[in-house]
């Protein structure tokens, strides 16, 4: 069975506008965690290339890469940190 184009299984003119906001907030809720995984997909890239650069040989990683693994990680927490606090400054100056 063929899934059909939403504009052909629902019509969404027939939606309460508490309904409608629902929606609303459930898509920007699922955005959101679209763009978390994809953070977190980016990070694990970056910093595994960055950091993991021997050859593997057990399940874990050596000191040294664990250590770096964790550096990285905690200097892009800290820039996303940082941007989101001056987005938000910027957003409250607008405001």
């Amino acid at each position: 069975m063929d899934p059909q184009p939403l504009s052909q299984t629902a019509d969404l003119s027939k939606l309460t506008d508490k309904d409608k906001q629902e929606l609303q907030q459930f898509l920007v809720n699922e955005s959101q965690k679209a763009r978390i995984q994809q953070s977190v997909h980016s990070l694990t890239d970056i910093c595994w290339k960055k950091c993991v650069t021997g050859r593997i040989g057990s399940a874990k990683v050596e000191g040294k890469e664990e250590t770096c693994l964790q550096n990285c990680v905690d200097r892009f927490m800290d820039a996303n940190i940082t941007v989101l606090r001056h987005l938000e400054a910027m957003r409250a100056t607008s405001l």
